[in-house]
């Protein structure tokens, strides 16, 4: 991917400092909830195949069902693979995204806690790729490596208009959002309780993500980067600043990927 040079803007590094250490608090609070549901997951799912091959074939699958609350019988089928490597899909596009940016000339040059920011972002992208693959992978899948196919075209498409910074957080604010969306939508879509518990702490980062990258566009917009810093002018605030960053009392998902649309095929 390659963007047109982008101008340089003033940006308060205090803001970014506060914003990448709130960030990492989050995802560190998901990595370790990440990791005992995958650990859980794991195990679950070891002793389900250890018990099949040992005699538990005879039993219906209605009876496996009901020994197993029917979360490790589906795990290996259908829809849990098909979520976790659309998951996948998605945080493969955005680390693409963020290391795209990250290479730009301003961002390069520019200022440090501009590119720390946005290098922590895409790091914490990598890690949340490598959780659903891994679930894929345990549930009997294969990993998903490629960007998901429909905001890939997206990306694409968006390239040519991106001429400052204000165009590329409306990118990063595409990706966060429908991450977010559909990782919310996927609790309820997977069958196994340690998957929705992956997604569901994954889910709030990406929210995160979005909220910040709302506030930033806000104060863009108002034309008056300087505003971005902690402390800052209150009274110079856009209006929209205090509430820009969570304009919904429930996270959406009316658009919300299918689970199907970043599987492997």
């Amino acid at each position: 991917m390659k963007w047109g040079v982008m101008a340089e803007e003033h940006i308060d590094t205090r803001l970014l400092e506060q914003l990448t250490e709130q960030s990492q608090d989050l995802d560190s609070d998901a990595r370790r909830i990440t990791r005992d549901a995958l650990a859980d997951y794991a195990e679950q799912t070891t002793t389900y195949r250890r018990w099949w091959q040992r005699g538990g074939v005879l039993m219906s699958g209605a009876a496996a069902a009901m020994v197993f609350g029917g979360s490790r019988a589906l795990a290996s089928s259908g829809n849990d693979v098909m979520a976790l490597q659309t998951a996948a899909s998605l945080e493969n596009l955005a680390v693409s995204v963020y290391h795209t940016a990250a290479g730009l000339t301003f961002i390069k040059n520019g200022n440090k806690a501009v590119a720390a920011f946005i290098a922590k972002t895409a790091s914490q992208h990598q890690a949340h790729a490598k959780a659903f693959n891994a679930a894929a992978t345990q549930a009997g899948g294969r990993p998903q490596d490629g960007p998901d196919p429909k905001y890939a075209a997206v990306v694409k498409r968006m390239l040519p208009s991106i001429k400052g910074p204000a165009d590329v957080v409306k990118l990063a604010i595409t990706l966060e959002d429908v991450a977010a969306q559909t990782y919310t939508k996927s609790v309820s879509q997977v069958s196994d309780a340690k998957l929705r518990q992956l997604f569901a702490s994954i889910a709030p980062v990406e929210a995160q993500h979005r909220a910040t990258l709302l506030a930033v566009q806000a104060l863009l917009a108002n034309g008056d980067a300087s505003l971005i810093a902690i402390p800052t002018n209150v009274a110079k605030l856009p209006e929209a600043a205090g509430s820009v960053g969570f304009p919904d009392a429930f996270y959406p998902t009316k658009n919300a990927s299918p689970i199907s649309e970043g599987a492997v095929k």
